[in-house]
């Protein structure tokens, strides 16, 4: 190979490393006591983490709540909330970018639900140096053996991607109930990177054992 065309060919692999720390995206897990006092949230937190991507700094913070009743048994629990915030660091001061909050509201049947473990994720799928945001939950209000809800909450900036349908509920030999999904326009439109990561997480967590969801 000739000296100068061995020269640009380093070039351009220097320029494509560059490139490529530049969209690397490192979430970094907070103490919830560090919070600055600007940042506000309902419930208890699960999750909290600090990331800079080539929107700004950012923190996002996960949590859930609950409710109960009194019957003759005590107090019984008839509602779970979920809720996911996200600020963002602007004129040195923390401002919400953007929030979710879901619920199986108050409920007379059996409740279960909250956030899956091992699902919440910051990536950067298409390299574009913006990050992603993924969430992922159950929620069920049931009086019997029934799939509970489940989605799939992503956010690139303010833009919000939805994947939504039901658990599997296995009845025995090879019958079951539920399993099925939709994405939202925005997800049909958006990268094909981002709908594969939606559907492996949904397939990671598509069968559930009535009473195994926290």
């Amino acid at each position: 190979m000739k000296p100068v065309l061995l020269f640009a060919t380093l070039i351009l692999l220097l320029i494509s490393c560059k490139n490529a720390e530049k969209t690397k995206i490192e979430a970094i897990r907070i103490d919830p006591k560090t919070l600055p006092k600007s940042i506000h949230y309902k419930g208890a937190i699960d999750t909290a983490v600090k990331y800079t991507d080539t929107d700004g700094e950012h923190i996002i913070i996960t949590s859930e709540g609950d409710t109960y009743e009194k019957n003759y048994e005590g107090d019984r629990l008839n509602g779970i909330y979920l809720y996911a915030y996200c600020y963002k660091l602007s004129g040195g001061k923390w401002k919400l970018s953007w929030q979710m909050q879901d619920d199986t509201g108050e409920c007379e049947e059996d409740v279960s639900g909250g956030y899956l473990p091992k699902t919440f994720a910051v990536t950067d799928l298409n390299n574009d140096g913006q990050a992603e945001v993924w969430l992922m939950y159950q929620l069920a209000c049931r009086g019997g053996v029934d799939p509970s809800a489940m989605k799939v909450i992503m956010h690139q900036g303010n833009q919000k991607y939805a994947m939504r349908g039901e658990t599997r509920i296995v009845m025995g030999g090879k019958e079951y109930a539920g399993g099925e999904y939709k994405f939202d326009e925005a997800f049909k439109k958006g990268p094909e990177a981002f709908r594969q990561q939606a559907k492996e997480l949904w397939k990671d967590n598509l069968v559930e054992t009535v009473g195994s969801a926290q």
